[in-house]
């Protein structure tokens, strides 16, 4: 279970389909250049994870045999990273996730339909997380820019290169 955080351009899925194409070192450093301009966004995500929500997230819980908790901070924080999807039915392209699956479920306990857990936690929307949408949201106008920018130009090595 992860939970993204999403920024859109026009066209950019088909860019680094394309870097791959012309030459696979192309699509790993735009990969590499996009991972530091997300990084505000990345560290403000994870500057949110300072406690434990609740004590009891703290203890291991299993699901049908499979492990799901504890909570802990360090996991919570290593958990948000970067991925780039140029799946064909994918919707975002550009994704900021939290992979650790403890924090996933804190993030959306609750979202689509009530329960005690997510009463505990306290009201989230649908569609909507607590902590990393709010947090990437926010620093999001400062990393969207420079994005597009290199985007832009990726999209005119490409067009130059074919």
């Amino acid at each position: 279970m992860t939970v993204n955080t999403t920024v859109s351009v026009v066209g950019v899925k088909e860019t680094i389909n394309a870097l791959k194409k012309i030459d696979p070192q192309l699509q790993k450093d735009f990969r590499a250049q996009a991972k530091q301009i997300a990084e505000p966004a990345i560290k403000a995500a994870q500057d949110m994870y300072t406690q434990v929500p609740l004590s009891g997230m703290a203890n291991k819980w299993t699901s049908r045999g499979r492990q799901l908790f504890p909570f802990t901070v360090a996991k919570a924080k290593k958990g948000v990273q970067l991925r780039i999807d140029t799946r064909r039915n994918a919707i975002g392209v550009i994704l900021i996730e939290q992979k650790d699956p403890a924090t996933a479920i804190f993030e959306t306990a609750g979202r689509a339909n009530a329960n005690r857990l997510g009463n505990q936690l306290g009201f989230v929307g649908a569609g909507r997380t607590r902590l990393i949408g709010p947090a990437v949201y926010k620093a999001r106008k400062g990393i969207e820019a420079e994005m597009q920018k290199m985007i832009l130009d990726t999209a005119r090595t490409v067009k130059q290169a074919m």
